[in-house]
């Protein structure tokens, strides 16, 4: 039994993880805004997360005791975080296509959105403390 292994801790884990992907991939676009035919990337976790769950129909789980069998009932896997670059746009002369006034607002949405990963992480932490040691 995993008190820390549950479905939702571990999606809040992939969060954690795309939001800091997603910091990397914003700060590699800013760094290179000046860099001729320079491509900007977007990191997408969330929307993957919401089609998957949209396309949860039962809550029972099969038991699978090999390899052969299929699996159904909801799923546990999570979507991993994917990096896609935009090679349609450009803002500049020099075929770039970073806009900084938008990278600077992305960027703070990922920071809310880390820190409201990392206060949910904290809070199912402190509920499984509390519930361990009886307080």
């Amino acid at each position: 039994m995993g008190l820390l292994n549950n479905v939702s801790f571990q999606r809040l884990q992939a969060g954690i993880d795309a939001a800091n992907k997603r910091q990397s991939v914003l700060a590699n676009n800013v760094a290179n805004n000046d860099t001729p035919n320079f491509k900007r990337s977007d990191v997408s976790f969330e929307s993957l997360l919401r089609q998957q769950e949209s396309g949860l129909k039962s809550t029972l789980n099969a038991k699978i005791s090999d390899s052969r069998h299929f699996q159904f009932g909801s799923a546990t896997a999570i979507p991993s975080a994917v990096v896609t670059t935009d090679h349609t746009t450009s803002m500049n002369n020099n075929d770039n296509n970073v806009d900084m006034d938008r990278e600077m607002a992305l960027s703070a949405e990922n920071q809310l959105r880390y820190n409201s990963y990392v206060h949910l992480i904290n809070s199912d932490i402190t509920k499984m403390r509390t519930a361990v040691e009886g307080r």
